[in-house]
């Protein structure tokens, strides 16, 4: 009886660890419906101040839109690389997933480098948070999704570092698996930001 229920253990494990890993990608899935709301309410809340400029520069005034187009198509580049990232993974191949996702590391950190000049601009040109409502929501909004590609980058980072020890696994899988789909969620955000904002602001 003992030889029976210890030959099965492993397969307990095996079915308890793969239901322990779901349960991390369905918290993750929670997480990200949460991010949702936040950004639906920084875009309402942008939407609605956008013309209260109080007497200073709007959008048309302060937007280079030759610098967002630059700065849109290095994060959908990013995406791409991201998704070859998982093409590596599903293929095994090691090498080519921290190829890939190191270069979708470097275009984010490429981003991020353009919108803090943006930001820099704006701020010499003396539109500040505190100038107006409409710039209070812009910051709000740019700056959280910014903040999102930073913490997508440190976590890259350190997915990177756990698949260059461990291999892929089926918890690194996992891993990559939600970094990716946070990537990817990053990049539709910004597609509305870029809708919103920015095309909508300077036509």
């Amino acid at each position: 009886m003992d030889t029976v229920q210890s030959a099965g253990l492993p397969g307990e494990a095996h079915e308890h660890h793969l239901d322990l890993e779901g349960m991390r990608t369905f918290g993750f899935w929670i997480y990200l419906m949460t991010d949702v709301i936040l950004f639906g309410t920084f875009f309402a809340t942008y939407i609605v101040l956008q013309g209260n400029t109080n007497g200073g520069p709007g959008p048309a005034d302060l937007f280079r839109i030759g610098d967002v187009i630059v700065s849109t198509f290095i994060l959908l580049t990013s995406s791409y690389t991201c998704g070859l990232a998982l093409l590596a993974m599903n293929k095994g191949n090691k090498r080519a997933l921290l190829g890939w996702l190191g270069v979708t590391a470097l275009l984010g950190i490429a981003f991020l480098g353009l919108e803090i000049g943006e930001f820099a601009h704006m701020v010499s040109e003396g539109a500040t948070m505190g100038t107006s409502a409409f710039l209070s929501a812009f910051y709000t909004l740019v700056g959280t999704h910014g903040i999102h590609v930073t913490i997508g980058i440190v976590w890259m980072a350190g997915v990177m570092l756990q698949i260059s020890r461990r291999g892929i696994t089926p918890v690194t899988k996992r891993k990559v698996n939600i970094i990716s789909l946070f990537w990817h969620f990053l990049d539709v955000v910004w597609i509305f930001v870029f809708t919103v904002v920015y095309l909508m602001g300077v036509s």
